[in-house]
């Protein structure tokens, strides 16, 4: 079982990037957040150097991925499937290197093993679950009808109201993420037209926000509305044509939903969405 640690997301692509391609939808998330920093780097973007990407191998070739990337609160890690004693290992590896993990995003059980090993080398420690998610797939896609208004790019001169939404959206989904989003990312997810709003008389009432294909598959998220503006149709208004977009390119489409959010689990299913797997995030407290 070999451990491969690198902070380059284009040195992962090259080593993982059929692995994840063979299961495109259940990689979505990884594939998506390694393709999205080698376009960055390459438009000149600095990438944190204390993150890494995993790639796992035996004899027979990679049988696993990971990365721990994020920037807010307990920086989670995010895990795909792995051999048991792969994340056995990953656990002794990641106690040596003295990385205070305590917060992990992914496949079960990999994550609630990981968490309960670095528990146990710790001597201290109990696993709980912070969010439970459910990956859904794009099946034949059912639009609403009779709701007015349109989806449309978010402009330039917007920045500023999608990054509160964002925010927002953050405070809602996140209870352990406080920095609001970064102004400079939120114009570049802009520019990249990566993010819309659902329009009605001349006003913005709902933002989605699309990830381009990786391996034939692009992913939905994030999904807002404002709470004065719920129960209108808007968000699955607005998912149904972000992922017609999508799928206009010949891509699948997939999207998480919270499944504390009965609201969304149900409107996702309801355009045509099916379930794939359920993931949690688990952290130790």
């Amino acid at each position: 079982m070999e451990l491969e640690f690198t902070p380059d997301a284009a040195t992962f692509l090259a080593a993982a990037g059929p692995h994840l391609a063979a299961a495109p939808v259940l990689s979505t998330v990884v594939a998506t957040l390694a393709d999205r920093q080698v376009t960055q780097r390459a438009d000149g973007i600095a990438i944190p150097d204390d993150q890494w990407f995993l790639t796992v191998r035996t004899g027979s070739g990679v049988v696993g991925a990971g990365m721990r990337t994020a920037t807010f609160g307990r920086r989670p890690a995010y895990l795909l499937p792995m051999p048991g004693a792969a994340t056995l290992e990953l656990a002794r590896v990641l106690h040596e290197r003295g990385e205070g993990l305590t917060a992990v995003h992914g496949v079960l059980p990999v994550v609630s093993d990981l968490l309960s090993e670095l528990a146990r080398l710790a001597g201290h420690g109990t696993v709980e679950v912070r969010v439970r998610t459910r990956l859904f797939e794009l099946g034949t896609l059912v639009p609403p009808v009779g709701v007015p208004g349109a989806l449309r790019a978010v402009r330039p001169g917007e920045a500023g109201l999608a990054a509160a939404w964002l925010a927002a959206f953050d405070a809602e989904s996140h209870d352990d993420r406080h920095d609001a989003p970064d102004r400079d990312d939120v114009g570049y997810r802009i520019a990249k037209g990566r993010l819309w709003f659902w329009e009605h008389d001349g006003q913005p009432v709902h933002l989605t926000g699309t990830n381009p294909p990786v391996a034939g598959v692009g992913r939905i998220g994030p999904v807002y509305t404002p709470p004065e503006q719920r129960g209108r149709g808007w968000a699955s208004a607005a998912v149904a044509e972000a992922s017609r977009l999508l799928a206009a390119t010949g891509a699948g489409v997939c999207l998480f939903t919270d499944l504390a959010n009965p609201t969304s689990n149900k409107i996702y299913r309801r355009i045509g969405y099916r379930p794939v797997t359920d993931m949690a995030e688990l952290v130790l407290v």
